[in-house]
């Protein structure tokens, strides 16, 4: 009993001296530059796989610290290569860099006001999901690392990475288009670690969660085929609103009728219709646009396969036709279990124990998935919340975040980089 004592004291002091692996001050010291990269990103935004300013900055702040660096990667992917001083496996660390078609609300000093036209829509553009945070917290993680390579046993590959909302129709992009390029490889990448904000948890806080922890996304498209007519005479056609309506309707009996929901979560949501040009015309088309998320493999497959059963058979039901494609844009962000029970240490040591918490899967989708299916992965969330306010939403207009938690995830990136290949 002694000797497992003495043992666990010296592991602790291990992981205690750990944390003086980098000096406080250093990390004091790049929190204002830390912030005012997120301001600028936040102020240019830029949608997925158009980020071409975003990964000019990227790479000039790489390249500046030395690290190798090269870009065009997935269309306006960044990625930097930091070898150090011991060998060592290889771990990668990932940022998403896109924005969204959203319009800010917030009266910020630097708030996004850019516009642009997105699949036919005049829209704004503003890092509505924390991206910008993300950026700015591992180019600020990078500019620790590289002062310290003589730490570094191994290399650190930091993966920039576009369109993680999902590239435009008929574009490829994001972790698969990196991952099919070879991201991963040059060197063999050995693990991944990633972090996503999150404005309804505290800042100084961090959730996570082993095994499945955001959803399997899919991204569908319902065309519905019916006849013309006078809306005065709804008789002497065949209303493919009126079949848009039942098709939705019949969507969610899916759900409700079909689905395990005592497995896990899941969800039909149908985002955009679009039909008609006239009060008065029964249109002879109309197309509906959404997503499913499951996090069940064998609920998936269920879900799925009623909804190419059901769409055409509702729409021939009313006398119309309708063609469903869909399309798979993530897997489900699943963490590897031994990675994460290793590194939990080191989310306890540099937040405190008391807030680093366990977590329930969310709905939410990821293509991080992308590469944790390929290597171990491990993705957590960082607390952006102020203190005394109400929790903002993801991808709306009001979204914010409190700059004091972005340190807390350079701290927290950066330990878990120097433990894993420490201890690896």
């Amino acid at each position: 009993m002694k000797h497992i004592i003495t043992l666990s004291i010296f592991l602790a002091t291990l992981g205690l001296q750990a944390q003086q692996n980098v000096p406080e001050d250093d990390f004091q010291n790049i929190e204002d530059k830390v912030i005012d990269w997120r301001r600028d990103l936040h102020e240019n935004p830029e949608l997925s796989n158009r980020e071409f300013e975003t990964a000019k900055k990227i790479a000039a702040h790489l390249k500046s610290l030395g690290i190798e660096t090269t870009t065009e990667i997935a269309k306006t992917g960044v990625v930097g290569i930091l070898k150090g001083d011991k060998p060592g496996k290889t771990l990668a660390l990932r940022a998403d860099i896109d924005a969204l078609p959203v319009t800010e609300k917030n009266d910020l000093e630097f708030k996004s006001t850019k516009t642009t036209e997105f699949l036919g829509s005049q829209t704004g553009v503003m890092h509505a999901c924390g991206h910008d945070t993300h950026t700015a917290i591992l180019m600020g993680v990078a500019e620790i690392l590289s002062k310290h390579k003589d730490k570094i046993n191994g290399t650190v590959k930091f993966i920039f990475q576009p369109a993680e909302e999902g590239p435009p129709p008929g574009e490829e992009g994001g972790a698969a288009l990196m991952i099919k390029e070879g991201v991963l490889e040059n060197p063999d990448v050995d693990a991944i670690f990633g972090l996503h904000i999150n404005a309804a948890t505290p800042v100084g806080t961090i959730t996570y969660k082993p095994e499945g922890t955001m959803a399997a996304v899919e991204r569908f498209v319902i065309n519905v085929q019916g006849k013309q007519a006078h809306g005065s005479a709804p008789w002497s056609g065949v209303d493919p609103i009126l079949i848009s309506a039942k098709i939705i309707d019949g969507l969610q009996t899916i759900i409700s009728r079909n689905a395990d929901l005592t497995e896990s979560a899941s969800v039909i949501t149908v985002g955009k219709i679009t039909g008609g040009v006239r009060f008065n015309i029964i249109p002879e088309t109309a197309e509906l646009i959404g997503t499913v998320r499951t996090l069940d493999p064998e609920n998936k497959k269920v879900i799925l396969s009623r909804m190419r059963e059901l769409v055409p058979a509702i729409a021939q039901a009313y006398g119309g036709s309708a063609t469903i494609d869909i399309q798979n844009n993530t897997a489900i962000t699943f963490n590897d279990v031994a990675l994460t029970q290793q590194m939990l240490p080191t989310l306890e040591n540099v937040a405190g124990k008391e807030n680093v918490n366990l977590m329930k899967a969310t709905t939410g989708g990821e293509d991080f998935s992308f590469f944790q299916e390929k290597v171990p992965g491990f993705y957590f969330f960082l607390g952006g919340m102020p203190e005394d306010a109400e929790p903002t939403r993801h991808h709306t207009p009001d979204f914010y975040i409190d700059e004091s938690g972005l340190l807390l995830g350079v701290k927290t990136i950066t330990q878990l980089t120097l433990d894993f290949l420490s201890n690896s």
